[in-house]
């Protein structure tokens, strides 16, 4: 397998970077440390201690959803949000960075309002969106902001 040919991500659950063939991306691939899914069509919440592994390190680009447990908004948007999570992976992985709990997070982003989501690959800011949006506007939010493929 040549390294054109597969990705490297990092597992939603023990942040361990995993190469996949890109062929199989599709195909349930698991982690090779905790045998969890590298995809379970839902958000995952993320911490700074795997934050980069998954924003830098990671070749599927990155939906961070910057919330917090107080915000209505933030709350009203979590169940399209999830939508939107069945939707777009495997080509895009989507995560959740509670604001309260990860603040260190926010004030690296300068997060000033939340809901906040903001689309990262290999370690560089895609895109930034404040506030609640439906799950197809999320959807095509984020396809509008991903780099073109190479042919």
């Amino acid at each position: 397998m040549s390294a054109a040919s597969a990705l490297l991500l990092a597992c939603p659950a023990c942040h361990r970077m995993n190469r996949v063939p890109a062929a199989r991306q599709h195909d349930a691939p698991t982690c090779g440390q905790c045998h969890q899914p590298l995809f379970a069509g839902r958000p995952f919440d993320l911490d700074e201690q795997g934050f980069d592994a998954h924003a830098a390190r990671s070749d599927v680009p990155l939906l961070v959803d910057f919330w917090a447990p107080w915000c209505g908004p933030c709350r009203a948007m979590a169940p399209a949000y999830a939508q939107a999570a069945g939707v777009l992976e495997p080509e895009v992985r989507l995560a959740k960075v509670n604001t309260e709990d990860v603040g260190s997070l926010a004030a690296r982003f300068r997060i000033q309002g939340i809901p906040t989501m903001i689309l990262f690959l290999h370690g560089r800011e895609l895109a930034r969106q404040s506030g609640a949006m439906p799950a197809q506007a999320i959807v095509q939010w984020v396809r509008q902001h991903l780099p073109l493929s190479p042919a």
